[in-house]
């Protein structure tokens, strides 16, 4: 075998790629380069592992590590870690857990260091009892404080995203008094302010005290966590989860010379290609374009990671394809409650981009009036004045929200205007939709809006 193709990291983008790249030309060599245990694993799984709802962590696993060896014939090391990337010389420094450090040559590289955990500046986080959940390990060594902690009554959670709500709702599961701490006027911020406040109400109708527009400055307790404290007061504890966001790992690119963008992440073109040749990203670490604004966006998540790595693979491979756009889709659940956006939701950031917004919110059943088991579905959807577009859209409900989420993700990615959406023959039947879905409603609305 010649021309290595080497991979820095083992989850979705980088085994993605790996195995495409495989798939591709049997006969190229392929090197992943994993500083951790695991491979191919499904992080967005880890809340409903602590939870319970999922028994052993080594489930979310989607294919262990012996098959992509195995079957695959993919060179996959784990515990070595990549340190430095020489780009004139093609190689990178590995240091192996157990073993020297060494060099090893690439024709083409795949950076897919993914993100980590934000350390915010609070102090006492480095106390007994304080978790961020980011990683298989970290999941595990939560669940088990949780398991295997007598004296454990209450956990602050410190941060009202993504991980944070459903970790709230973890935390629940097992029993334990649960306080969220948001310092935005609204969790979920990137969702806008109404589903915000219905994702809050159904946190606190399930015994989840929130707390918006406050920030907490001190972990209370010398060794072990007893409280958080924010600038008013302080609110026992006994253990906390810091879920305040994720940011690229960018070091080894930065340090070698490759350019970040304006995210903060690494910039790559419609290929995946980084500003340096034969050296690609992807991943949590990596920015896209926005099939919006056309502008570059951070948005960590799974399929972007593994549909980038794939069309990366394949490109190595010798098939060229590109990563595609992004929308920043995204589905949360929230003990009964769904709530979802993409696109463009906020009318300043659409302002910002060069739209002439407008925004409707329209709340419709989500089954046929007659048929039992319904309920009712809260759209905002937003367009543009100017040429008539859909810009985005955020939806709130107990049911259907991810497929009316995936339909105006879908016009997004066709650039379809309000009108156009609301003319969309859409599937119907009485348990599952009214004759006019939801979303066809809110099109007629927007379109209206808009003329």
């Amino acid at each position: 075998m010649s021309d290595p193709f080497v991979i820095v990291g083992g989850d979705a983008a980088g085994m993605s790629a790996a195995s495409k790249a495989k798939r591709e030309d049997p006969d190229r060599e392929v090197i992943v380069l994993e500083r951790g245990e695991w491979v191919s694993y499904g992080a967005c799984g880890l809340p409903y592992y602590v939870k319970g709802e999922i028994d052993d962590l080594e489930d979310l696993v989607a294919i262990p590590a012996e098959r992509f060896r195995e079957e695959r014939d993919i060179d996959l090391r784990t515990g070595h870690e990549v340190t430095a990337i020489d780009p004139e010389a093609r190689t990178v420094t590995v240091s192996p857990t157990d073993g020297e450090p060494y060099q090893e040559s690439y024709d083409d590289l795949l950076i897919a260091t993914g993100a980590r955990a934000l350390d915010p500046p609070i102090e006492g986080r480095d106390h007994e009892g304080v978790f961020s959940l980011q990683t298989m390990d970290a999941g595990r060594e939560i669940r088990a404080f949780v398991e295997s902690t007598d004296d454990l009554d209450s956990v602050a959670v410190v941060g009202g995203g993504y991980v944070g709500i459903e970790m709230a709702e973890a935390f629940d599961a097992h029993d334990l008094d649960v306080s969220l701490f948001e310092m935005r006027e609204h969790v979920l911020p990137p969702f806008g302010p109404s589903v915000g406040d219905r994702v809050a109400a159904e946190l606190r109708d399930n015994g989840v005290t929130v707390h918006t527009d406050t920030r907490v400055e001190r972990i209370a307790g010398d060794d072990r966590v007893t409280g958080i404290e924010t600038e008013d007061e302080t609110h026992d504890a006994d253990a906390v989860l810091l879920a305040a966001g994720v940011e690229p790992r960018t070091e080894l690119a930065s340090e070698a010379g490759i350019e970040i963008g304006p995210t903060g992440a690494i910039a790559t073109d419609a290929d995946g290609h980084t500003s340096h040749d034969g050296i690609y990203a992807a991943g949590d670490c990596t920015e896209a374009t926005h099939t919006v604004t056309g502008d570059p966006a951070h948005v960590p998540l799974a399929l972007t990671a593994n549909r980038a790595g794939r069309a990366i693979g394949s490109t190595v491979g010798g098939d060229p394809i590109p990563v595609g756009e992004i929308a920043g889709t995204a589905v949360l659940k929230a003990f009964d409650l769904a709530a979802g956006r993409t696109g463009v939701i906020d009318e300043e950031r659409a302002r910002e981009a060069g739209f002439d917004p407008a925004s409707v919110t329209i709340t419709a059943p989500s089954r046929a009036h007659y048929y039992p088991g319904g309920d009712d579905i809260e759209i905002t959807l937003l367009g543009d004045r100017e040429s008539g577009r859909v810009l985005g859209a955020s939806m709130v409900g107990t049911e259907g929200v991810a497929k009316r989420l995936d339909t105006v993700a879908t016009a997004l990615h066709e650039d379809l205007t309000a009108q156009e959406l609301s003319y969309l023959d859409l599937s119907y039947a009485p348990p599952f939709s009214p004759t006019w879905d939801p979303v066809l409603t809110a099109g007629k609305v927007l379109a209206s809006t808009l003329e």
